[in-house]
Order: C-alpha cells, then sequence, then structure tokens
C-alpha cells in the first residue's frame, strides 16, 4: 500500500464514525416513534441496531398487541353515504 492509499483510508476511517451516526439516528427515529405509538417502550428502538435482534424485535412489533385503541374501533361512528349522483344530460 503506497502512500497515497494509505492517507485515502485514514482520511476514510476519520468520517465514517459519523456517517455511522448518522445511519443509526436514521434508524432509530422512526422506530421510537413506532414503539411509543404501539404502546411499548421507546427504548426498545435501539435493539433495531443489533444485527439479528432487529429482525426478531420487527416480528414481536407486527405481531403483539398493541396497546393503544385500534383504528377500526376509532370510527364506529361514521356511516357512509353514497356520494349524489352526477347530473344527467
Amino acid at each position: 500500500m503506497d502512500q497515497t492509499q494509505l492517507h485515502a483510508f485514514q482520511g476514510l476511517m476519520a468520517i465514517a464514525p459519523f456517517f455511522i451516526l448518522t445511519i443509526a439516528v436514521l434508524v432509530i427515529i422512526p422506530y421510537w416513534m413506532i414503539w411509543k405509538k404501539a404502546g411499548f417502550s421507546p427504548w426498545l428502538s435501539l435493539l433495531m441496531l443489533i444485527p439479528l435482534i432487529n429482525f426478531i424485535m420487527l416480528y414481536v412489533l407486527a405481531f403483539s398487541q398493541w396497546r393503544v385503541v385500534p383504528a377500526s374501533q376509532s370510527v364506529t361512528n361514521f356511516t357512509y353515504q353514497n356520494p349524489p349522483s352526477p347530473p344527467q344530460f
């Protein structure tokens, strides 16, 4: 490895933690909101950064009973009305 390649590698290694931190934040924020809206502890979103555990937690989230009112129960007073027919010419 010559000197130019070494400097390029060192430069990449210097900025790599910033890219890793950015990706981690981009992953944690949406899962934080999803876990919180599902009624679970939002701290579970940190587990989404661990390989293989993230898939397990995703299945836990998908198939568990959410501790919030489902949307189908919250709109029981809604009655569907057909829109008026367009004028016939």
